[in-house]
Formats: C-alpha cells, sequence, structure tokens
C-alpha cells in the first residue's frame, strides 16, 4: 500500500475542524505540532514595534494514495485555506516508506471503496 503525507499548517483555532475533516474524508490518524509559528508576506507589526507571529499548528496526516487528494481537499476546505493570505497551507508530498502501519492498514480495508 502507497501512502502520502500532507502537512497542514493552519491557525490553531481551526486544528479541530481539519482533523474532523480529514477523519471523514478517510484519513485514519494525524499527528499535530502546536505552538509553531508562521510569518507571511508582509510583518504584522503590534504595539513596542515588535513583530505578531501567529500561533499555528502543523497537522501531519498520512493518508493511503487513493484517498491522499479528498483528504487534501477536505482539510483545505475546514481550514478555509483559499480565503486570505494569512490562512494557511497544506501541502502533500509522496512517502517513499513507511513502517508501523500494520493495524493502519488493516483499518483502511475495512472502510468502505473510494468513489
Amino acid at each position: 500500500m502507497r501512502f502520502k503525507l500532507i502537512m497542514v499548517f493552519v491557525d490553531e483555532d481551526k486544528t479541530e475542524q481539519v482533523l474532523d475533516a480529514s477523519r471523514n474524508a478517510g484519513a485514519t490518524g494525524a499527528t499535530i505540532i502546536n505552538q509553531a509559528r508562521g510569518q507571511g508576506l508582509e510583518k504584522v507589526i503590534g504595539i513596542f514595534g515588535l513583530e505578531i507571529l501567529n500561533p499555528r499548528a502543523v497537522v501531519l496526516i498520512l493518508a493511503e494514495e487513493r484517498r491522499a487528494d479528498r483528504v487534501l481537499e477536505a482539510v483545505a476546505e475546514a481550514g478555509k485555506l483559499d480565503e486570505s493570505l494569512d490562512t494557511g497551507i497544506a501541502i502533500q508530498l509522496d512517502v517513499e516508506k513507511a513502517l508501523g502501519l500494520s493495524e493502519h492498514i488493516k483499518a483502511l480495508q475495512g472502510l468502505k471503496p473510494i468513489d
């Protein structure tokens, strides 16, 4: 079975929506890294001239290859990633090799077929 890694960089307050969307689209799990900080095209300066970096979450989703596009589209919609410059991004990468997935593969084999 082949997998894709979907990385979603999103505001922390949208993490749950992204996770729910990924699960509903066929992902079997995710890893969340909180307190990441991101910077957009322009700096946002707050009081005392200090730059404001909004807290982000990095959501790592390992998705079965046939389900990956659906998961990517679902998380982009849930995170509202295309609404403005500062909402976040999602990327999809090929996974050459992955270990420790035997239970995930069993769960995927039990899911309904992809349309």
